[in-house]
C-alpha cells in the first residue's frame, strides 16, 4: 500500500497513471447508474436530468454550487429500510444530512432519527418530529442540551461517560422523571474503513470499552440510579463498511455482556442497537449490500449469538445515514478555468477548477474520499481525458475529485455534477474564505424547491460587531 500524498495519486510512489482501479471510460458521456440518484438520466443532448428537470434549469433558477436531492430516491431508501428490516427500529442518522425538511420525510416515512448535538435535536423540533422516535447520541452533551432532550421527552440517550450518566440522573431526578438511556459500548472491533470514521477500537473518544471493564462498571452505575431507566446497550464500529463481517464480532461480544447483566443482575435488557455505517457507492470500485442483504446477515448473526449464549433476542434497532441521504444527492459546479499541467515520465492532467471546492465537500481532504464526476450540461466527441476537479479555495489540498476521466474539451461555463454528495458533505460544509454555503434543492416530478436557501455575504457579515 502506498502512502497517501496530499497532491494526490500521481505523486505518490505507484508508479503508474492514477489510481488502479479507473479506467478509460469508452463513452465519456454515461454516466454509471449505480453512483446516482435513481431518477437522475442524461438526454439526448448528454444533459443530465433529474426528476425531469435539466441541471441547466437548476443552474440558471438557483446557481451553483448546488445541492440537488432527488427526493422519492431519498424516500424509497427509507422504505427499503424499514422492509428489509421488518421488526428492527430504523433511526436516520441526522449527522449525515439534516434540515427541517428532510426531517419531515423521515418521519413520514416512519423512521426514528439520530440526532447528535443540540443544534440537530433542534432541527428535529422544529420539524415536530416525535420525540418519543428520537435518540439522543454525543459523547459530551452540555447540560443545557440535556436538559432540552429531557423536557422534550426523547425517547432515548445514549450515554457516553460516567459524568454523563451522573448528569442525566441528576436533570431528570431535578424533573421528578425518568430518563431512558442506551449505553454505548466499545466492543473492540477494527473495522475496515478510514481512522477517524471507525469508532469501535479501544483507542478514541466514543463510549465504554468491555476490554477494561468499563462497560460493566457504567451499567452498574446508571441500574443503581433511580431516575434513570436503561433500556439496553449501544455499538457502532464505523462508517463505510461493506459487510456483516465486523458486526458478527461486535454482535457477539455485546450479546454476550448481556448475558453478563442477565447473570449478575437479574434483568432482561429489552433493546440493542448495532448502529449504521453502511457503505455507498462513490465509485465503480465500491460495491454495497441493498437493505434486504443487510438485514438477512445481520439477523442471522444476532439470532445465532443469542441462541449461543441463550438469552431471549432483544428490540433490534440500526442507524443508517450515509446510505440513505448520500446516493440521492448529487453536487452541481460551475467550470471557471481549465488548467493543463505536465507530469513527470511524459504525463499530463487536467485541472478542472470550479465554483465550489472543500468549503461545501471536506470529505476529499478529510478522509482522502473518493468521488466521480460527470458533464452535465452537454455532449462531447472528445477524449476522455484524466483530469483532478479542484475547487477555488486558498488551499493545495482543495481537491473535490482526485482523479476522472473527463473530455479533452472541458471548458469554462460547462457544467460539472458529482454524485453521492449527500452524506456529510453539506453536514461538514465550512465558510472557509468566506465563500458562502450552497443552496439545497428538493426535485420532485418536474418540480424544484429550495429546502435550504443560499448564504449570502450578508449573512457571513450578521455576526460580526463593529
Amino acid at each position: 500500500m502506498s502512502r497517501a500524498h496530499e497532491a494526490g495519486t500521481m505523486h505518490a510512489d505507484q508508479g503508474h497513471r492514477g489510481p488502479a482501479w479507473l479506467r478509460a471510460p469508452e463513452d465519456v458521456n454515461a454516466i454509471v447508474p449505480a453512483l446516482w440518484p435513481r431518477n437522475v438520466a442524461k438526454d439526448g443532448n448528454g444533459e443530465l436530468t433529474v426528476a425531469g428537470l435539466r441541471v441547466k434549469q437548476l443552474a440558471e433558477e438557483f446557481g451553483t454550487p448546488l445541492y440537488v436531492v432527488d427526493e422519492q430516491d431519498l424516500r424509497s431508501r427509507c422504505r427499503e429500510f424499514i422492509e428489509g428490516f421488518a421488526g428492527w427500529d430504523v433511526y436516520y442518522a441526522g449527522k449525515a444530512f439534516l434540515c427541517v425538511e428532510v426531517a419531515k420525510w423521515i418521519e413520514q416515512e416512519g423512521l426514528g432519527l439520530d440526532v447528535c448535538s443540540g443544534g440537530e435535536l433542534a432541527v428535529a423540533l422544529k420539524a415536530e418530529f416525535p420525540p418519543e422516535r428520537i435518540t439522543f447520541h454525543g459523547n459530551n452533551k452540555s447540560e443545557n442540551e440535556l436538559a432540552r432532550a429531557i423536557d422534550a421527552g426523547i425517547g432515548r440517550i445514549v450515554v457516553d461517560s460516567f459524568d454523563e450518566i451522573a448528569r442525566i440522573a441528576k436533570l431528570a431526578t431535578d424533573r421528578n422523571t425518568t430518563a431512558r438511556v442506551l449505553v454505548r459500548v466499545t466492543v473492540g472491533v477494527e473495522a475496515h474503513t478510514h481512522e477517524y470514521i471507525a469508532t469501535a477500537h479501544e483507542d478514541q473518544k466514543f463510549g465504554f470499552s468491555l476490554a477494561g471493564g468499563h462497560a460493566h462498571d457504567a451499567v452498574e452505575r446508571v441500574l443503581k440510579e433511580p431516575s434513570l431507566e436503561l433500556r439496553g446497550l449501544h455499538s457502532h464500529i464505523g462508517s463505510q463498511i461493506y459487510d456483516t463481517s465486523g458486526f458478527e464480532v461486535a454482535a457477539k461480544r455485546v450479546v454476550g455482556l448481556f448475558t453478563e447483566i442477565r447473570d449478575t443482575h437479574g434483568i432482561t435488557l429489552p433493546e440493542l442497537c448495532l448502529g449504521g455505517g453502511f457503505g455507498i457507492a462513490y465509485t465503480t470500485q465500491d460495491d454495497p449490500q441493498p437493505p434486504s442483504k443487510l438485514a438477512q446477515g445481520m439477523n442471522d448473526i444476532v439470532e445465532h449469538e443469542c441462541k449461543a449464549y441463550g438469552v431471549e433476542k432483544p428490540r433490534m434497532s440500526i442507524e443508517p445515514g450515509r446510505a440513505i441521504a448520500g446516493p440521492a444527492v448529487f453536487t452541481l459546479y460551475e467550470v471557471g478555468t481549465v488548467k493543463p499541467v505536465e507530469l513527470d515520465a511524459g504525463a499530463s492532467r487536467n485541472y478542472v477548477a470550479v465554483d465550489g471546492g472543500m468549503s461545501d465537500n471536506v470529505r476529499t481532504a478529510l478522509y482522502d474520499a473518493e468521488f466521480s464526476c460527470t458533464l452535465a450540461s452537454r455532449k462531447s466527441d472528445a477524449q476522455p481525458t484524466l483530469s483532478r476537479v479542484v475547487g477555488k479555495h486558498c488551499e493545495s489540498g482543495d481537491i473535490l475529485v482526485k482523479d476522472e476521466f473527463l473530455p479533452a474539451d472541458v471548458t469554462p461555463g460547462d457544467l460539472l455534477a458529482v454524485p453521492a454528495t449527500g452524506a456529510y458533505c453539506r453536514s461538514l460544509a465550512s465558510t472557509y474564505n468566506h465563500v458562502p454555503k450552497p443552496a439545497i434543492v428538493a426535485v420532485d416530478n418536474n418540480q424544484a424547491r429550495v429546502i435550504v436557501r443560499r448564504e449570502t455575504e450578508e449573512d457571513l457579515l450578521r455576526l460580526d460587531v463593529w
